[in-house]
């Protein structure tokens, strides 16, 4: 027992024990076009993404059910989200739905039927895909319209 002990006050104290770490710095400065003082060079990819060509919803110009009139207002009544609260109405299953957007980091996005009675929360929670009672959601919704999103 005393030398299970030893060995064990012996691990302790050498993994715990100050390392000596040696540094050196290069005598000579580096070379090269960046180093000298020269630009960069130029970006002649042509695949980089232009500001603000990111595809965007079309913009639903259906009236809105009562039940989603009461909840723009209780989000407008809140202090403003980030991000920022979207309600896009899709085709899933052969029906419109409502998908509003999850406050905040880990809550769940949810989506509604035109009547206000949830379906599903197809996304957001610890593991990021929902509560799984939609799974196939992002791959089976379709033509999406922006209904609203907070403008603050």
């Amino acid at each position: 027992m005393r030398l299970l002990v030893l060995a064990a006050s012996l691990l302790l104290t050498s993994a715990c024990a100050p390392q000596q770490v040696s540094v050196t710095t290069p005598a000579t400065p580096p070379r090269g076009p960046i180093a000298a003082g020269t630009p960069a060079p130029t970006r002649t990819s042509t695949n980089a993404v232009a500001p603000g060509s990111a595809r965007v919803a079309e913009s639903d110009t259906a009236v809105r059910p009562g039940w989603l009139k009461d909840r723009i207002a209780a989000v407008l009544s809140e202090r403003k989200r980030n991000p920022i609260t979207r309600i896009l109405r899709y085709q899933y299953e052969g029906k419109d739905v409502y998908y509003v957007s999850a406050p905040c980091c880990d809550q769940y996005s949810q989506v509604f039927d035109t009547k206000g009675k949830l379906i599903c929360q197809p996304d957001g929670g610890i593991t990021g895909k929902g509560d799984g009672q939609c799974p196939d959601f992002e791959k089976n919704k379709s033509n999406e319209k922006l209904v609203w999103q907070d403008p603050r």
